[in-house]
């Protein structure tokens, strides 16, 4: 009788237990899979290095998540322990902790933007990307070429290296320019792609309006095709400053006349290496210009160029431009 009476009491006890071990076990699932306390979204970087508990305390601290403790133990139920994964990750507004879970083991992190402007030399696109929040590590100095970068909007998340970036950027750059240097026209006076990119750089520097690409590459095509120096003071200001900074002051006649192998006043052809970093619009204009006779092209105060097809026309439109500079600098 002492023997079954043991017996019994262990099964209830069994029973008493399996059942407050399963009611346990439910509650904490439906804590796990219940709507979180987040009102609003939120942004959370996940550093590297933090185990599932780290993690766990860091977003019990956000507020994200209501229990640290139950989140640790849910995710190592649903084998998400090891597939955790650092980064920036937005949790919507009362995300349960296994959705917050899963968002950080999907690894699909936030993406942010870093805009490249086209023309821009690559002591100043340095500037830029060592500023960019979220990058990480140095770039060798040999990268920081101009004529090697594609200026354009690149994604990239907390955490990427910086080198990553730039080579994204030189990766594009070599694409783009064997997509266009195959489409180009049959009148181009350009015998490589590294001489369409050295062209491209001087129209980017030339001109920022859209329409004027192909009209300006016509004319250097012309002058190319005559051997006439194509005299561009986006060169000259290249030779002037080495491409090491910006030059914030007018050229002057000295400097026009400084020997310099990027002075194409002095020097006929094109100069050795792109003066800038071009955009794709400007490579493209570089090597599809627009049939014109136009030789010559100088500001016209509006934001433009007036183009003309000789001397006396051009000598009449730099007349004119002189004339706005003259009025510009008397209101000052």
């Amino acid at each position: 009788m002492m023997r079954r009476t043991v017996v019994r009491m262990l099964l209830v006890l069994s029973a008493i237990f399996l059942i407050f071990g399963t009611a346990t076990f439910l509650i904490a699932k439906d804590h796990f899979l219940r709507p979180g306390p987040l009102q609003t979204s939120m942004t959370i970087i996940i550093e590297r290095g933090g185990g599932v508990g780290k993690i766990a305390a860091y977003l019990k601290d956000a507020g994200v998540i209501e229990n640290a403790v139950l989140f640790r133990l849910g995710v190592r139920y649903e084998g998400l322990a090891s597939k955790l994964k650092a980064g920036e990750y937005v949790f919507p507004a009362h995300a349960s902790m296994r959705s917050v879970a899963a968002i950080i083991a999907s690894g699909k992190t936030v993406k942010r933007r870093l805009t490249i402007a086209e023309g821009l030399l690559a002591v100043q696109i340095k500037k830029i990307v060592l500023a960019v929040p979220g990058l990480t590590g140095e770039v060798p100095e040999s990268y920081w070429q101009d004529g090697t970068l594609l200026p354009e909007t690149y994604f990239y998340s907390y955490g990427d290296s910086r080198l990553s970036v730039i080579k994204r950027m030189q990766e594009q750059l070599k694409k783009v320019l064997s997509r266009t240097w195959a489409q180009r026209s049959t009148s181009v006076q350009l015998k490589s792609p590294e001489e369409a990119l050295i062209l491209a750089s001087i129209i980017e520097k030339e001109t920022g309006k859209a329409s004027e690409r192909a009209h300006i590459s016509g004319v250097f095509h012309n002058r190319l095709r005559r051997r006439m120096p194509l005299q561009s003071d986006p060169t000259v200001v290249y030779g002037v400053t080495n491409g090491k900074r910006v030059l914030n002051r007018p050229l002057t006649k000295a400097d026009l006349r400084t020997p310099s192998p990027y002075n194409t006043y002095l020097n006929n052809g094109l100069p050795p290496a792109p003066i800038a970093n071009a955009g794709l619009a400007a490579i493209r204009a570089a090597v599809m210009p627009i049939t014109t006779t136009d030789l010559y092209f100088v500001a016209d105060g509006k934001g433009g160029h007036a183009f003309a097809r000789t001397h006396r026309e051009h000598n009449r439109n730099v007349a004119k431009w002189r004339k706005i500079q003259r009025k510009v600098r008397d209101r000052k």
